[in-house]
């Protein structure tokens, strides 16, 4: 009866190991965007910004709750900064093109209201970044946005 029950727990750490080690090419389903985001934070400092809730997201992006799966918000803690950081995940990859659309509205907003009164916020704005990977959609407004798009597509590999 030991034999058997060492060589299932054997076959079953086979398993386990051989399911971990192969790679489809789509692991993004694996991580959530919390999971995304402390990478993020491992590279980049969020201390001078706030975290958001859903609430906030709502707000700011008007993105229906039911679409999101998991994300992260980090905005400025004054209203006369542009940094800003959003890792979304949505439910569903079909509607990550529509999350992206809300988030170019955001972008075009803080563009009119940053563009004369605020130029260096507004320089940040122009080089955001905006993509989706797999269920996950980053958007970032900072100084260090080269980075944070680094440490996303190679979180999301």
């Amino acid at each position: 009866m030991k034999r058997i029950l060492s060589v299932l727990l054997m076959f079953a750490i086979g398993m386990g190991m051989l399911t971990g080690c192969s790679s489809d090419g789509e692991t993004t389903g694996e991580l959530s965007a919390v999971e995304v985001g402390e990478k993020i934070q491992q590279t980049v400092s969020f201390q001078d910004m706030k975290q958001g809730d859903l609430e906030k997201l709502q707000k700011l992006y008007q993105i229906e709750a039911g679409k999101v799966e998991d994300f992260i918000l980090y905005t400025a803690s004054s209203n006369v900064r542009a940094d800003e950081v959003a890792v979304i995940k949505v439910k569903d990859a079909n509607d990550t093109e529509n999350i992206k659309e809300k988030l170019q509205q955001r972008i075009e907003a803080q563009t009119i209201k940053l563009k004369d009164y605020r130029p260096e916020e507004y320089f940040l704005i122009e080089k955001h970044v905006l993509k989706t990977k797999g269920q996950f959609v980053l958007f970032a407004v900072s100084k260090e946005v080269d980075q944070i798009e680094t440490v996303f597509d190679e979180a999301l590999k």
